[in-house]
């Protein structure tokens, strides 16, 4: 997102504005209680450190360069230069799907873009098969650890994604 300071938003502000993302969700529930806390105590002290980060990116409209007829808007991930591929534990893509009027199978195929110049190509990386119930909204977690090595190690190969789903 780029923002110069982390934004002053309280949770039910944020609980109204979002969809209950379970990523979002999870950093909610984990620092909304260490904010609560007005215990001054002492941090147990440990012999093993690590420092984890966990980074969550928006996806924003690809390069021109891979659109027809300005499609697809979405999905490009801009990554900072000081991750390294050989660091990353784990990768998800989570993709919400809209609640469907009955129950049903959505097929959910995601593909790496490609520019229209290179005979315009998209590159599958995963399809799926989801069964969804009648009314309900839900979240699917991808795994794209591979495809993220790839564009850390060859960011050039970073054109970004599209994400199609269908129904039966």
């Amino acid at each position: 997102l780029r923002l110069k300071q982390a934004p002053n938003i309280s949770r039910d502000v944020v609980k109204q504005l979002l969809p209950k993302a379970p990523p979002l969700q999870q950093l909610l529930d984990q620092y909304d209680v260490l904010g609560d806390d007005s215990k001054d105590g002492a941090l147990e002290e440990d012999d093993e450190h690590a420092t984890t980060e966990t980074i969550m990116t928006m996806a924003t409209e690809p390069d021109p360069i891979v659109q027809v007829d300005r499609k697809p808007k979405c999905c490009f991930f801009s990554f900072s230069p000081k991750i390294q591929a050989n660091r990353i534990v784990r990768a998800q893509l989570w993709v919400h799907l809209r609640p469907a009027e009955e129950a049903t199978t959505v097929f959910l195929q995601i593909s790496r873009l490609m520019p229209v110049t290179d005979g315009g190509r998209h590159i599958r990386i995963r399809s799926l098969k989801i069964d969804v119930n009648a009314g309900v909204t839900s979240w699917q977690s991808i795994d794209v650890k591979q495809v993220l090595t790839v564009w850390l190690r060859q960011p050039e190969t970073n054109w970004g994604i599209e994400i199609n789903a269908y129904d039966a």
